[in-house]
């Protein structure tokens, strides 16, 4: 962060009989003044260069943010968002998989959906359908098949 050049010092000197105050500069002609100052003087000048800094780091803070970029922004993101090609083949995947869901036998489909979808276990889903949990498990594992393979058929041709 860049701060302008102080065109003025101020300093305090500790003496014996108390504290004096001076603020130094230089003239438009580059001369050199040294002058001293109230207590009071002093102390206000102190609470104005602090005022300035902060309002200077505020500005700075939203001056950042109004430059940004919707590019920046994007960058900046945590998760970016994504192309329009991006989408347009997750939609063509999602629909791939529900027509390839849809075309499995029917208890495949229901076997694989209370699994996948509903987060039934095996056991569950047998004592739905009065079978063994090993026969779900092996439709499970047979619509699995059945879509992993229609799926890399439409997908990597």
């Amino acid at each position: 962060m860049a701060y302008r050049v102080k065109t003025y010092t101020l300093r305090e000197e500790a003496e014996e009989n108390g504290t004096r105050y001076f603020i130094s500069f230089r003239d438009g002609q580059g001369g050199y003044h040294e002058l001293e100052v109230s207590e009071q003087f002093f102390i206000e000048f102190r609470q104005m260069e602090r005022r300035n800094r902060n309002l200077l780091q505020s500005d700075e803070r939203h001056k950042e943010f109004f430059e940004l970029s919707d590019e920046v922004l994007n960058k900046r993101a945590r998760v970016t968002p994504k192309g329009v090609d991006e989408l347009i083949m997750e939609q063509e995947r999602s629909e791939l998989l529900h027509r390839t869901i849809a075309a499995l036998p029917e208890i495949q489909r229901r076997r694989f959906l209370l699994y996948y979808e509903y987060d039934f276990n095996y056991y569950e889903i047998a004592a739905m359908e009065h079978c063994t949990a090993s026969s779900v498990g092996k439709s499970i594992t047979r619509a699995k098949e059945k879509i992993r393979a229609q799926m890399k058929k439409y997908l990597c041709p």
